[in-house]
C-alpha cells in the first residue's frame, strides 16, 4: 500500500497482482475509509489498480480541514483523480461515497480531459432526490449515534462502548453525514459514461425499489444488481460486487487481448 506521489493523503493504493492497465476509484460511506477496500485487489482482475479515497481532514493526521460538504470535497479531490488519470479508470461509491462519486464523474466529464469508463454506485438513491428525513447530524452525540443505528446499524458496539475511540471518531462521523444530509446536486447534467446501480436487498435506505431512479442522472441505460444483505451488504458479497464490477467493465481489458 501507498500514496501516489503528491496526492498521497488523498489516495491510498492498494496495488493489484498483475501490469496495471486501469484504475478504480474507490469513494467510502459515512464514517468509512479507504481500508473499507484493501481486499478488493483480491477479488478484481489483476490488471486493475484500487485507489481509495480518503475524504479531506478525515485522517487524525491530516493536515486538511475536515470539510462537510459535497461541493468542498468534490473540488478538494478532482487534482488528485486528474493526477491519477494517465490510465483507464471507473469510479465506485458506497452510500454517501456514491453522491461525491457521480458529482466527480460530471466534473471529470466537463473537464476537457479523460473522464472515467464507468460509474459504479451502491446503497443510495439517485442524487436528485432531495435529503427529505430529520437531519441528525445536529443531534446531541447519543441522539445522533442512535438515528444512525436505527437507519443503518452502523455504529458497532465495541465502539460505542470506547469513549476514547468514539471521541476521535465522531467529529468526521458527523461531517459525513452532514454531507449526505445537506447535499444537493452541482449540476443538472446527467453521466455520459455507462452507470451501474447495486444495494442490499434488506436494506431500508434505500429500498431496492428506490434504485432505479439513477436512470434519470444517466444518459444511457442503467443496469442495477442486489445481493443478500443490508445496507453494508458489500461487506459480505464483496466477491460477489467485485465479480460483477469486472463483468461490467471489460472493454479495457478486451481492447488489451490479442487478435
Amino acid at each position: 500500500m501507498r500514496g501516489p506521489g503528491e496526492h498521497g493523503e488523498a489516495l491510498l493504493h492498494f496495488s493489484g497482482r498483475g501490469t496495471v492497465a486501469r484504475r478504480l476509484f474507490c469513494l467510502p460511506f459515512a464514517g468509512g475509509g479507504p481500508a473499507a477496500f484493501r481486499l478488493w485487489p483480491r477479488s478484481l482482475p489483476d490488471d486493475i489498480d484500487v485507489m481509495a479515497v480518503r475524504l479531506p481532514g478525515r485522517s487524525p493526521s491530516s493536515r486538511q480541514p475536515l470539510l462537510d460538504s459535497a461541493d468542498a470535497i468534490v473540488e478538494a479531490l478532482l487534482p488528485a483523480i486528474e493526477a491519477n488519470a494517465d490510465l483507464p479508470y471507473a469510479l465506485f461509491g458506497h452510500s454517501m461515497g456514491a453522491l461525491l462519486a457521480f458529482e466527480l464523474a460530471v466534473a471529470l466529464e466537463g473537464a476537457g480531459g479523460r473522464g472515467p469508463e464507468r460509474l459504479f454506485v451502491s446503497g443510495r438513491r439517485a442524487p436528485d432526490e432531495p435529503h427529505v428525513e430529520r437531519l441528525t447530524h445536529v443531534l446531541p452525540d447519543a441522539a445522533f449515534l442512535d438515528e444512525l443505528d436505527k437507519s443503518y446499524a452502523g455504529v458497532p458496539p465495541a465502539v460505542r462502548n470506547e469513549p476514547d475511540l468514539l471521541a476521535l471518531l465522531l467529529p468526521a462521523l458527523r461531517a459525513d453525514v452532514r454531507v449526505f444530509e445537506t447535499y444537493s446536486p452541482l449540476t443538472d447534467r446527467q453521466v455520459i459514461c455507462p452507470v451501474h446501480v447495486y444495494g442490499g436487498i434488506e436494506d431500508r435506505h434505500p429500498r431496492p425499489s428506490e434504485l432505479a431512479g439513477w436512470q434519470r442522472v444517466a444518459e444511457r441505460d442503467i443496469s442495477l444488481q442486489t445481493f443478500p444483505g443490508d445496507h453494508f451488504y458489500l461487506n459480505d458479497a464483496r466477491e460477489a460486487l467485485t465479480a460483477d464490477i469486472a463483468l461490467r467493465w471489460t472493454d479495457v481489458a478486451s481492447r488489451m487481448a490479442p487478435p
